[in-house]
């Protein structure tokens, strides 16, 4: 209910879902305003029926509502979803809404797998290669302990393996410079932990390593992570902005934009965060995926794809076996 473009985006990512997943098994709980929710689901055009259930939530958590106030909403749409998953009645939770409280109430709610120190949001960034690359984390931490940033290596290393079928990712640990004595404190030591454990750790990599996909898994903090997110986040207007401004300039550069525009739509597509669906909050027990606010319907829908992928996977399960009485300061067996 809390999303930037309401729920009329999250319904036609729901239906969307359904529609390109027919038979598949999966049934989905669209919790929010009843009324409203099943006055929007009728003015869809539907050619069968899917196997979807309305459950009332009459709280709302808006957007931009400060967490300790969104927190309190009990009878909210996000809160009644988390314990709905809490009680074993859904696999998975997808929310575009407060991330702020979406994150603490997930936390709160299902509470942390064993072994887990701190949740880590992972998102996906476009690269130059076909596939992207999964940083983490993107915000759930502003300050992390070496300990923090090894397990985040660990989780997005599972994470990238069962979702994008790799066999043997790599990850790279963000820092200011490639050599293994650069970076604070919290760097280095996390760079001898990662060095000495199970991961196909290849080392630090540079800001200018991401869009490149020298790796496969980043880790940062959340801090950090967070800013990274919300440049790349600008890049694409920028880009595109920048083209607008060059191909109206005159008449040559409007002819050679025409000729341009297949590349310049698979560019856009490139950075294009629909596609990629929502960011899993990795290391609670249950499975979190959450939205970018303003999700349209096939940001959603592919939002409840990683959803699924992730409950198929047992992601969490692969976490928990890895984690679970580990002492991280060892060096760990494959």
């Amino acid at each position: 209910m809390g999303s930037d473009r309401g729920p009329e985006a999250v319904l036609a990512g729901a239906l969307e879902y359904l529609r390109s997943n027919p038979n598949n098994g999966v049934k989905l709980f669209l919790v929010g305003l009843k009324e409203k929710l099943t006055e929007i689901w009728g003015t869809f055009k539907k050619t069968a029926a899917y196997e979807i259930e309305f459950v009332d939530a009459p709280e709302v958590v808006e957007m931009h509502e400060p967490m300790a106030r969104g927190m309190k909403k009990r009878n909210s749409s996000m809160a009644i979803a988390l314990a709905m998953h809490k009680a074993g009645e859904v696999d998975a939770v997808v929310s575009a809404g407060n991330t702020g409280v979406c994150m603490a109430s997930s936390i709160r709610t299902l509470g942390r797998l064993d072994g887990v120190l701190r949740p880590a949001i992972a998102s996906q960034f476009p690269t130059a290669r076909r596939k992207g690359m999964v940083v983490l984390d993107v915000g759930a931490n502003v300050d992390s302990l070496p300990q923090y940033l090894y397990q985040f290596a660990v989780m997005g290393s599972i994470y990238s393996a069962y979702i994008y079928e790799l066999e043997k990712p790599t990850v790279g640990l963000l820092s200011i410079g490639e050599e293994k004595v650069k970076g604070n404190e919290a760097t280095l030591q996390a760079h001898k932990l990662l060095e000495d454990s199970f991961l196909n750790f290849i080392g630090n990599v540079e800001g200018n390593d991401i869009l490149s996909a020298k790796c496969d898994v980043v880790v940062t903090d959340g801090f950090t992570g967070n800013i990274l997110l919300k440049f790349g986040e600008s890049f694409k207007n920028f880009i595109f902005t920048r083209v607008n401004i060059q191909v109206s300039s005159n008449l040559f550069s409007r002819m050679g934009a025409m000729l341009l525009s297949p590349f310049l739509r698979r560019l856009r597509n490139a950075f294009d965060y629909s596609r990629y669906g929502g960011a899993p909050l990795l290391g609670i027990n249950g499975v979190m995926i959450i939205a970018h606010g303003s999700s349209n319907s096939q940001a959603i829908k592919n939002a409840i794809r990683v959803a699924v992928q992730m409950v198929k996977e047992s992601v969490n399960d692969h976490i928990r076996e890895r984690l679970a009485g580990q002492k991280i300061f060892e060096k760990t067996k494959s």
